[in-house]
């Protein structure tokens, strides 16, 4: 991966140049082409000066992919992926216009541009709006080794897809049928430009493998998936592993139970466990915040979890899915602590929610990166073991949460424990309480993480939540 940082005013457009035409990309080198979209977005940047921005920002982006889906050993898909686009803000002192064009020919950036300038003429002034702070613009580029092609071909990864479904399928005699497996891979350059003289270049990959079956006995049909995701193919599970994962756990939600109503232990498996810190992670962004629209407005340096919780970002991971360098303004990233013993640190701030909200940004325009929640020393049996009697979650739907207030409300499926052990499934029941009470009530946090997203979180057992059942 290339990066760099501009600190002149002009940049060679020769190889690039278009006359009303579309710019051709150079989509077979990865650095010729970071490099293109960097002068694209550098010509848009230029243009907007030129035409009487006091200031502007400009992102270009292309990527590329291939998706297929086997279903019952057959094709059901295959999509080959090909975008591209370009964004341009500018400002006139404190008024701002955005536009945007997948057309990279000189007319099409120049019409995208004046469209841009256009809006911001039109709009009235935010004192809160503009660039970052120069001086808080990268100058560090690390490599964080997100970029990694996998040269695959649709019938290869139709064979790898219809491979990952048969394993599912020939797991029990139980497993009649199939939602399909698919196969993943994508690759995205992307360039970032201010008239600070910033210039960022992101290259990146993410690859995949899931797959979803249907099991049926005499008490109904119960569904399931599994998956894996990773930037290099080579650190994914195998397609075959995949397939029985999806199927054990389609399998064993067969013959499910009916719950009565009471107040358990929860314990929520990893892949649920993220959106716990997803909900916390939109609490105390300065969105929520300046809008005072969360439950924990006003609550910095004040205890919000259970005093063994420790919330951090670690950007600069070697292949995260939520690595970078720098956030979406060019800001530089660095690794904090956002909650440390249970004690809420900072905030989640862009430049803008951090002006009105008089504080500075945290390097987090266009979201998190790597937001980890350190597990303890139990792994999942020992998390069983410590539930003793209660439910562990299997699946969740709906979305009732409320982040004013903190009520939280959603749709499950799991199982019931008792001594430790999984007894039998469960089904149609909810789970509610208040976020505020949960995170506080946090029991324990198991060492199993997750590490497959932007959000790396083990299993999360939570005290004392109401289970609503039949």
């Amino acid at each position: 991966m290339a990066e760099r940082r501009r600190t002149g005013s002009t940049c060679r457009r020769a190889e690039i140049q278009g006359s009303g035409v579309t710019t051709a990309l150079a989509i077979n080198d990865p650095i010729a082409l970071r490099q293109q979209l960097a002068e694209l977005a550098e010509r848009c940047v230029d243009k907007a000066r030129t035409m009487g921005a006091s200031s502007a920002e400009a992102g270009a982006s292309s990527s590329a992919g291939l998706s297929v889906t086997a279903r019952m050993g057959e094709v059901e898909t295959v999509e080959h992926i090909r975008d591209k686009g370009i964004g341009i803000t500018v400002y006139f002192g404190q008024r701002k216009g955005t536009a945007s064009t997948s057309d990279f020919s000189d007319e099409a950036l120049s019409a995208t541009v004046a469209s841009a300038c256009a809006i911001a003429r039109h709009t009235g002034a935010d004192e809160f709006a503009g660039l970052a702070d120069p001086d808080l613009m990268a100058t560090e580029f690390p490599d964080l080794d997100l970029y990694h092609p996998w040269d695959v071909e649709a019938a290869q990864a139709i064979e790898l897809a219809v491979e990952t479904e048969a394993h599912a399928l020939q797991h029990d005699p139980r497993v009649t049928n199939s939602d399909g497996a698919t196969v993943g891979s994508h690759e995205t350059a992307h360039a970032y430009v201010n008239s600070h003289g910033f210039v960022g270049l992101r290259g990146s990959t993410r690859h995949s493998i899931s797959c979803s079956v249907i099991a049926e006995d005499a008490s109904g049909m119960q569904t399931d998936y599994w998956y894996d995701t990773a930037r290099r193919h080579g650190d994914m599970a195998s397609g075959a592993s995949i397939g029985q994962r999806a199927a054990e756990r389609t399998v064993a939600r067969l013959n499910p139970r009916q719950l009565a109503t009471g107040q358990h232990a929860v314990l929520y498996p990893p892949e649920l466990a993220s959106s716990l810190f997803a909900h916390f992670a939109g609490a105390i962004r300065g969105g929520s915040l300046y809008r005072k629209a969360s439950f924990l407005l006003d609550q910095l340096g004040e205890p919000v979890f259970a005093n063994h919780v420790r919330v951090h970002e670690q950007p600069h991971l070697q292949k995260g899915a939520g690595s970078a360098a720098f956030d979406s303004e060019g800001v530089a990233t660095r690794p904090r602590d956002i909650v440390t013993d249970g004690v809420l640190q900072g905030y989640v701030l862009d430049s803008y929610s951090g002006r009105r909200l008089g504080m500075p940004t945290t390097g987090n325009a266009g979201g998190m990166h790597n937001l980890t929640v350190d597990g303890g020393e139990l792994d999942f049996d020992g998390l069983l073991a410590e539930l003793g009697t209660g439910v562990l979650l299997g699946d969740m739907m709906g979305m009732s949460v409320n982040l004013v207030n903190g009520d939280y409300s959603r749709g499950a499926g799991g199982f019931w424990v008792e001594d430790g052990e999984i007894c039998y499934p469960i089904q149609e029941f909810t789970v509610a309480g208040n976020l505020a009470e949960m995170f506080r009530h946090i029991i324990a946090i198991g060492n199993d993480t997750d590490t497959r997203g932007n959000l790396r979180c083990g299993s999360v057992l939570v005290a004392g939540m109401t289970v609503a059942g039949a």
